[in-house]
């Protein structure tokens, strides 16, 4: 590996870690810096949409910001490169947690793939297509002591 192909792989690793951030804080316009203008992504594997980051966005939004906390995690990236092209599958572990009407704290853990193809351009590197795969989904309650 030469230091430019080094340099490559670090900033899309930082990138990909950014979308983590920017959703977990649902810090909206640092999601939406992490496109290209004419960005795909495809979050159907859930029940998402298929659109660009605006209609993920306006999916998205409501969502975190009804639970009591989110953790997207990400690993075993396999990036390869093409110039100003990559294509990127990366392993992502999500957890969601919510209250449930009874008061207890629900998380649902959800293990998928992300499919990309990112671009580098002026700003450096960006999603310019996402597709969502699922792997696995777990839910657990919380057995919370009861209030004094």
């Amino acid at each position: 590996m030469d230091v430019r192909e080094i340099g490559d792989r670090l900033a899309i690793e930082d990138l990909l870690v950014r979308y983590c951030y920017a959703l977990d804080r649902q810090d909206w316009p640092a999601f939406e810096r992490l496109f290209t203008a004419d960005a795909r992504l495809d979050f159907t594997a859930f029940g998402g949409p298929r659109g660009d980051p605006a209609t993920l966005r306006a999916f998205l939004e409501p969502i975190l910001r009804s639970l009591h906390g989110a953790q997207h995690a990400i690993s075993t990236l396999w990036i390869t490169l093409d110039g100003d092209r990559a294509r990127v599958q990366t392993a992502a572990q999500v957890a969601l947690t919510a209250r449930t009407t009874e008061g207890r704290l629900q998380t649902t853990f959800s293990g998928l793939w992300y499919h990309d193809t990112l671009l580098r351009g002026a700003d450096g590197w960006r999603i310019h297509e996402r597709v969502q795969q699922k792997s696995w989904t777990s839910t657990a309650i919380a057995v919370e002591p009861p209030a004094p």
